[in-house]
């Protein structure tokens, strides 16, 4: 019966000519959205998934932030920089800034963060965006021990200087991720892990950690400590972890949530009526990992079967109603001048063949494998359609199996699975985003998948001034990625498919869906 009522109201709301009433506003500007999940962690250094970055854009501030608009490199705690005639060296000069508790905010803050970062007892994912800095890569590989051999230096409290291994253009938008966050040292010593809590954390961003309800909501009060608070319009910030859409649609049409970013796909031809709907490019690819630490999936034979047995036009038109694009690249054909090689399309005779090759003929003998979801329904309608393909052509079966995110990605980190369902997410507008992390050792491999040749182009292309001669460096590398190796299946590009009251103010839609709360606003009841 509550299913039954539940389908209803969903129908209802779907119908509508617009967004449901607001109530009346409230005492206080709280700006509500769905987080999709409830996070990892609160700790810049440890953050690896979108839902995490969501939070700490509001919590935390690095040298440079994000421009509203552009999302280009905007000056956060470094009021201004310069940059020496051989792009190598960045000097920042610190604006005047305190931490939540009132602790005068240093270089020697971002020196202690940064070095954080690289040390291998913190097992940071994201420690390779550090390694364009002198040094830092044989830092954390321990084949260089002293740290006063890293290009990162604090002359005093308010100068910054960053030494690179070569040029790097995307360097200052890159600076604005939370890995370059800084943290509170005495909090993170005193605390360890649980410095993190609402009761301990010390943050520097136009917000702070009021409450943090597990799995349902983390409740954030505008900062006044915040050194640009008399330019923040918004009272606070309320982030739900609803991994059920249609629950997290039902809560929007309530009133209960501002913005809501990811839609029950099989409601969006309905949705797409309403004044409040929108569709914008994203930067981001849908893809399934293997781990190629296992059999089957060390075989690249095995894996290019799994590549050619999946219809991936068939999946996206039917089961994601043609809102999103098949992918045959893993880098988004949307960062001209940048053109990705294009992988194997759809071939079933071909997948059965090359399956044969690799010892499993119409799949006798091949193991039963597992195909590991973090809990979604949209997830789950997509792992049975690939499952049922790859069962119809290959003849082999695939259990599937849920997890809730931490667990999931706890999971998938330590290579527990055969076959995993991932997604990447640009962290700034460079083919580099998406081609390094797949580098031997990359913290965000998590395949187990190693190659000598793609090593030595992604490091060739961070050292290449000549942009065409880069570009082409990638595409080498994607080729080897997507077509010769493939130890990823890319499924589709991802659109932002979103509602958003109207009342929000300061939203600007971009490839990369960030919208700092910083800037947002929310308008009067009525207006």
């Amino acid at each position: 019966m509550r299913r039954f009522l539940t389908v209803l109201a969903i129908a209802t709301l779907c119908g509508g000519a617009g967004p449901a009433a607001r109530p009346a506003a409230a005492a206080e500007k709280m700006f509500a959205f769905n987080n999709g999940a409830e996070p990892e962690t609160l700790d810049p250094a440890l953050m690896t998934g979108v839902p995490e970055h969501n939070l700490a854009m509001s919590l935390f501030e690095g040298l440079v932030t994000y421009h509203p608009k552009t999302l280009g490199p905007a000056p956060g705690i470094a009021e201004s920089w310069t940059i020496s005639n051989d792009k190598l060296t960045y000097t920042f000069r610190l604006r005047r800034s305190i931490w939540s508790n009132g602790d005068p905010l240093t270089a020697r803050d971002f020196l202690a963060s940064w070095r954080r970062v690289l040390e291998p007892k913190t097992a940071s994912e994201y420690a390779y965006q550090l390694w364009h800095i002198k040094n830092a890569r044989a830092y954390t590989k321990r084949t260089v021990t002293d740290f006063s051999k890293v290009g990162i230096r604090a002359p005093d409290d308010h100068t910054f200087e960053v030494t690179l291994e070569h040029p790097t253009a995307y360097l200052l938008g890159l600076l604005a991720f939370e890995t370059f966050m800084p943290v509170h040292r005495a909090t993170v010593e005193k605390h360890g892990a649980r410095w993190t809590r609402a009761e301990h954390i010390v943050s520097n961003g136009p917000f702070v950690l009021a409450e943090w309800r597990p799995q349902d909501r983390i409740i954030m009060k505008k900062n006044p400590r915040y050194w640009d608070a008399e330019n923040v319009k918004l009272d606070g910030v309320v982030a739900f972890a609803i991994n059920n859409q249609n629950t997290a649609l039902l809560r929007y049409r309530s009133g209960e949530l501002h913005w809501l970013n990811a839609l029950p796909i099989a409601l969006v031809p309905k949705l797409m009526k309403r004044p409040d709907y929108h569709k914008a490019p994203y930067l981001g690819t849908y893809f399934y990992r293997f781990n190629c630490t296992r059999k089957p999936f060390n075989d690249p034979l095995v894996r290019k079967a799994f590549n050619l047995a999946l219809d991936k036009k068939t999946l996206c038109k039917f089961i994601l109603h043609g809102q999103y694009e098949p992918a045959r690249s893993f880098v988004p054909p949307m960062m001209p001048p940048y053109e990705p090689p294009k992988g194997p399309a759809y071939d079933p005779k071909r997948a059965a063949e090359l399956l044969a090759q690799a010892g499993y003929p119409r799949g006798r003998g091949f193991p039963r494998v597992t195909l590991l979801y973090n809990t979604s329904k949209q997830h789950e309608r997509i792992a049975v359609v690939a499952q049922n393909m790859w069962k119809k052509t290959l003849g082999v079966r695939i259990n599937l199996v849920n997890q809730e995110w931490k667990v999931y990605l706890n999971t998938v980190s330590k290579k527990n699975y055969d076959i995993a369902r991932s997604a990447w997410i640009g962290d700034y507008m460079d083919p580099n985003t998406f081609l390094d992390m797949f580098v031997s050792g990359g913290g965000n491999n998590r395949t187990g998948w190693s190659n000598e040749q793609y090593d030595a182009l992604i490091q060739a292309a961070a050292g290449e001034p000549d942009a065409a001669k880069r570009l082409d460096l990638f595409r080498k590398a994607e080729r080897i990625l997507i077509v010769d190796e493939m130890p990823i299946v890319p499924v589709y590009y991802y659109a932002n498919l979103s509602l958003r009251d109207p009342a929000v103010r300061g939203f600007y839609p971009n490839p990369r869906d960030l919208h700092p709360t910083k800037y947002l606003d929310l308008a009067p009841a009525g207006e």
